[in-house]
């Protein structure tokens, strides 16, 4: 398989990964209807609706933010998959496969719901952290795969160059 061909699979396979995950606990299970679910003790699924960008930065209230934010997400899968296409490594390919999945998801849910539905959520004793989706993850993920490219790959190339 092409590296650009297992980037858009990682992409295809991100979007129905979180998309699914949304539907179900949202029609399905009726997470709002059981909110919270405790499912251990460090884990909770809960309903957030989340009108900003990561972490809630950003908190749009209008129509124009809502549309906005949509229109950045479009925009930016769309740059990220052009650099996707043109690349070479696999490590590359799936990172951004992951980014452009989670950004297609998330962009799904504003134009939906008018908002983005997140629901994991892990805490310890008094810590807690941001509640978060699969989309989230994957970029999260993605991100992380494109620095270790572009430290830790890039430095493995130049000693041995």
């Amino acid at each position: 398989m092409s590296p650009a061909a297992l980037g858009l699979l990682t992409a295809a396979l991100t979007l129905v990964a979180d998309q699914a995950s949304k539907l179900y606990l949202l029609f399905v299970y009726d997470l709002p209807l059981h909110d919270p679910l405790l499912l251990g003790p460090f884990v909770t699924l809960t309903v957030v609706w989340n009108r900003g960008i990561s972490y809630g930065l950003f908190q749009q209230g209008t129509e124009l933010g809502r549309w906005l934010l949509t229109a950045i997400a479009a925009v930016s899968a769309i740059a990220l998959g052009v650099w996707m296409m043109r690349a070479s490594s696999r490590l590359l390919t799936v990172s951004l496969g992951l980014i452009i999945g989670g950004a297609l998801g998330n962009g799904i849910d504003r134009m939906a719901y008018g908002a983005v539905f997140d629901f994991v959520h892990l805490h310890a004793g008094t810590f807690s952290w941001y509640v978060f989706n699969v989309a989230d993850a994957a970029i999260v993920f993605g991100v992380v795969g494109l620095l270790w490219d572009a430290f830790v790959t890039e430095r493995q190339q130049s000693r041995t160059a």
